[in-house]
């Protein structure tokens, strides 16, 4: 039998095991639309208020879940709405599969309305891209999207199609069954040997993890090599929820804004070994100074991330779960207590900082504002472990990296590699469709401003999302870069916005409230947090708190921040 490409589309997105599209119809995806409507008890649609918001919420469906999420936009600006959405889970190795239309082939090079090359426009942010012109094809390349989008280093892929193809007759042949990824990379044995000599032999190591273990699975992998080693446990921001905030093995997260006792140790190692991480600018700082003092095992699936970044001593491509399990076999059981020493001494270091920068907090507030550490103390006291937690960009971002108590993983959303202001709500609401869970967005007023709109989706799915603003009425983390590195000369970083987040949530159809004491955000959290609908709780911040410890971009660990007198 034959039917439409529209509707070969659907029944390809069907037969590929998703339940939920995020999208905006426009004038060359209606025939698209016309079938979504014919399918709805099949297939839900969830329509965004803008494009890259619905692009966000794809990428917080799957992030949430590890399933592949679906956006679908129109032609020309629809399309390039979506660019940042795709980039960001592009940059986070976040499986997306990005449907477009366009115009009518024919019309395609000729400056026709809403005409773009959103194909040319996506080649360097995705992993693969197409624009089919023969409906044959079409359910096909749609399975390769999914194949491509699930395999390996996973990752966004866009499929651009044209209106004729569309509206087109073609026969079509389901399959029975999903499309399975490509086959994985394992390791050699003899790398993993080699890996297994220096594991063996050194006296300090450290285990530093990204967001590679969520996705291949390791988590308990790694915290069995942790154990047969002795060797502590740090990650990158897209590591965290891989293991528990209290597992006494993690050091917590490390880098620019990391754990003092994290970063200082991985410096001190005497052997790193990088799980599914990639050592970015952020999280390295000054990368020359591993290859003096520091061996570096690195596994990763994706090879081109091998030596990218840093050199290290033996490379394995291959998958992380494989990888470690054989790793865990092979190596010898290990007691560093020396090195453990020297760790608990950092421990006490960072928190007699911690310690230090809240009492200087409470002491400055007055009372009249809360502390970031009190806000996240606060709300999580009143959440449960498997509430997911999701944030914007920016200090908000790092103080609740450092702070939240995370127990599960694909429990933690956040932009990393991309760092989106405007990122939070979007996810948020992708990953309440595909949870069913109660999702809390922690933001600021400067990231909330640039995706509020989409409280309006929030609203009209009533959806469980409880959105904690960070205010402090500027820019807070390039005001702190400004603050410490600039002399104080804060160009346009203070906003003098005079919006009313609680009124503004309820011209939304939305609870909410105002706190500038804890005693007031602990009344507010309860309401917030025993009800199913969206509530923004609006938190007065100081605007000179600074996320500390700040390793300054590319510096060495000398030149760690802890304090500021």
């Amino acid at each position: 039998m034959k039917i439409s490409g529209a509707k070969i589309v659907v029944e390809t997105l069907i037969e590929q095991g998703c339940d939920t599209i995020f999208g905006y119809p426009g004038g060359q995806v209606i025939d698209l639309f016309d079938e979504l409507y014919s399918a709805e008890s099949r297939i839900k649609h969830i329509i965004a208020v803008h494009e890259q918001g619905a692009a966000h919420a794809a990428d917080g469906y799957a992030r949430s879940t590890g399933k592949v999420g679906v956006v679908i936009a129109t032609s020309g600006p629809g399309a390039t709405n979506l660019a940042t959405g795709i980039a960001t889970a592009y940059l986070d190795s976040v499986p997306m599969v990005a449907i477009t239309g366009n115009v009518a082939c024919n019309l395609i090079g000729r400056d026709s309305f809403q005409e773009v090359d959103i194909v040319g426009i996506t080649m360097p942010i995705t992993k693969h891209n197409f624009i089919v012109k023969d409906i044959k094809e079409l359910a096909d390349t749609l399975r390769t999207a999914f194949k491509i989008a699930k395999s390996g280093r996973q990752g966004p892929v866009l499929v651009d199609i044209p209106q004729d193809v569309q509206q087109a007759l073609c026969e079509y042949e389901s399959n029975a069954q999903p499309v399975i990824p490509y086959p994985l990379t394992f390791a050699s044995d003899d790398k993993l040997q080699k890996a297994v000599a220096l594991i063996n032999s050194c006296d300090k190591p450290y285990i530093y993890f990204g967001g590679g273990v969520i996705s291949g699975k390791a988590s308990q992998q790694i915290t069995a090599l942790a154990e047969k080693i002795d060797a502590p446990l740090g990650c990158s921001l897209m590591g965290l929820s891989a293991v528990p905030y209290d597992h006494p093995r993690f050091l917590g997260m490390q880098g620019m804004h990391g754990h003092f006792a994290s970063t200082v140790a991985q410096n001190e190692a005497d052997l790193v070994i990088a799980l599914g991480v990639r050592f970015s600018n952020r999280a390295a700082g000054d990368d020359s100074r591993y290859p003096k003092h520091t061996s570096i095992i690195h596994i990763d699936i994706d090879g081109a991330e091998l030596h990218k970044n840093v050199p290290a001593d033996v490379a394995i491509k291959g998958d992380l779960h494989d990888s470690l399990e054989r790793l865990i076999a092979m190596a010898e059981e290990k007691n560093h207590s020396q090195w453990w020493e020297r760790i608990r001494q950092l421990q006490t270091e960072e928190k007699t900082h911690t310690e230090s920068a809240l009492t200087a907090a409470k002491k400055k507030n007055g009372g009249q504002k809360l502390s970031p550490y009190e806000i996240i103390d606060t709300i999580s006291s009143y959440a449960g472990e498997d509430t997911v937690i999701i944030t914007d960009v920016g200090q908000h971002q790092m103080w609740v990296a450092q702070r939240y108590p995370l127990k599960k993983p694909r429990t933690f959303l956040s932009s990393g590699g991309l760092g989106t202001m405007g990122f939070g709500l979007g996810a948020a609401i992708g990953a309440a469709c595909a949870t069913g869970k109660r999702c809390i967005l922690f933001t600021g007023d400067g990231s909330f401003g640039m995706d509020l709109c989409e409280l309006a989706t929030a609203v009209s799915q009533k959806l469980p999302i409880t959105v904690v603003i960070m205010n402090n009425g500027v820019l807070g983390m390039v005001r702190q870069i400004q603050t410490l590195f600039y002399d104080k000369r804060y160009s346009n970083t203070t906003l003098n916005r005079r919006t009313d987040f609680a009124k503004l949530a309820e011209a939304f159809g939305a609870n909410g409230g105002h706190a500038t004491s804890v005693a007031e955000l602990e009344k507010l959290a309860a309401e917030a947090l025993s009800c199913n609908t969206p509530f923004v709780i609006n938190c007065a911040v100081d605007s000179d708190e600074l996320v500390l410890p700040m390793l300054p971009n590319g510096g060495r660990i000398d030149d760690i921040i802890t304090e500021i007198k």
